[in-house]
């Protein structure tokens, strides 16, 4: 019992950094947004909004902006985080296999 918990644990605290993580990553690329002329970074939207008509938008740029959206991405579902569920399946069954594949004590 005492190595699920530390597992349940592990998963816990791996999920509490990927969140931190998404959200400063996200937080640090809306920072550096860049927009074409006339238009004004909305990060609610996270696009660029016309200065005179906010209906008109276009998609936001520059280096910092991609990379943030793209280690974002890694780091959600798609990607490290995808993994979570063969980490849990894999330990649980690891557990099993020692408790009856383990030698019995006389």
């Amino acid at each position: 019992m005492n190595t699920l918990q530390a597992i349940g644990f592990g998963i816990v605290g791996f999920a509490v950094i990927v969140v931190i993580g998404i959200v400063v990553m996200t937080r640090l690329g809306d920072s550096v947004a860049t927009c074409t002329t006339g238009y004004i970074y909305n990060s609610t939207s996270r696009g660029c909004n016309e200065a005179s008509n906010v209906s008109n938008t276009s998609v936001a740029g520059g280096d910092g902006f991609t990379t943030g959206n793209y280690l974002t991405t890694q780091l959600g579902s798609t990607g490290l985080s995808g993994w979570i569920p063969a980490v849990i399946a894999v330990a649980i069954g690891g557990l099993f296999l020692a408790l009856f594949g383990g030698k019995k004590g006389y």
